[in-house]
């Protein structure tokens, strides 16, 4: 079968409550005849590899748990490998709606009115046209945060800065395959906000998602304040990286391809 253009990336952590359908909504022709499926399973200790193993998909297995951001890169380097020329990341507990990913990868393709193919689409909870998601008052709270951070600074505003559906540009994974560009552990508004100052070309596209209906998120019990105060501190690091240190500075604007090779085993890496 001829590989396409577009991957989808979905990182996995014990998910067997969600995998199962998230992949079936995944394999209906539609969403196939344009996108190949790559599950990364970051050491579940349930049988979400089973169950990915069982549907067919690409799978790369980690040794032991690396973390939701290394589980991305682990996709990323995949992507560039293979020679994909753009990545969709998805998360596996059924919040991304499928619909998205046909949405998301036109507009990819789409030149801006500068005449650049976007690096980096965000598929937004809070755009007109998006569909309703039910927030808790700290989580908005949050939002509101990175928001302003990220205005003040880049001048832009962005409605969700810590989507986890986004479509990237093969610059964009390319750059973050690289040690040191991505955030391993949290990847986050902190990622957004440092794409935004390099100057690679970042849009937002309203999108559908819904709330998580089995398993725990990441972001459970104490989590959120923990992730919050470690949210903020990466922002305010990233600021003073690029705008003060000029570490990277306009990188987004280069054609350089920025990769490193790594042979990946399509049972575990």
């Amino acid at each position: 079968m001829k590989q396409k253009d577009l991957l989808i990336v979905i990182p996995v952590y014990n998910e067997e409550k969600n995998i199962r359908r998230v992949l079936e909504a995944l394999l209906r022709p539609e969403i196939m005849e344009i996108a190949d499926v790559l599950v990364v399973d970051d050491a579940s200790r349930d049988h979400s590899g089973e169950i990915v193993r069982k549907r067919g998909c690409n799978l790369i297995t980690h040794p032991r748990r690396l973390g939701y951001g290394r589980a991305l890169r682990s996709g990323y380097q995949y992507a560039l490998q293979r020679g994909y020329r753009y990545v969709i990341q998805m998360d596996a507990d059924g919040q991304h709606d499928p619909c998205n990913i046909p949405v998301i990868y036109r507009r990819l393709k789409e030149r801006t009115d500068q005449g650049r193919e976007p690096d980096l689409v965000l598929a937004s909870r809070f755009m007109a046209g998006s569909s309703d998601f039910p927030v808790s008052p700290v989580r908005k709270f949050a939002f509101a945060l990175f928001r302003a951070m990220i205005f003040l600074a880049t001048g832009r505003r962005i409605a969700d800065p810590t989507t986890g559906l986004q479509g990237l540009g093969r610059r964009a994974f390319a750059w973050y395959a690289v040690d040191g560009h991505f955030d391993d552990r949290y990847p986050d508004a902190n990622m957004v906000l440092q794409m935004l100052l390099l100057q690679f070309c970042v849009v937002e596209q309203p999108a559908v998602m819904h709330a998580r209906e089995d398993g725990k998120s990441m972001h459970a019990g104490l989590e959120p304040a923990w992730y919050m105060i470690r949210m903020v501190l990466s922002v305010l690091a990233v600021t003073v990286r690029i705008k003060v240190l000029k570490k990277d500075a306009g990188a987004g604007l280069k054609d350089v391809e920025c990769g490193q090779e790594k042979e990946f085993s399509e049972s575990g890496i």
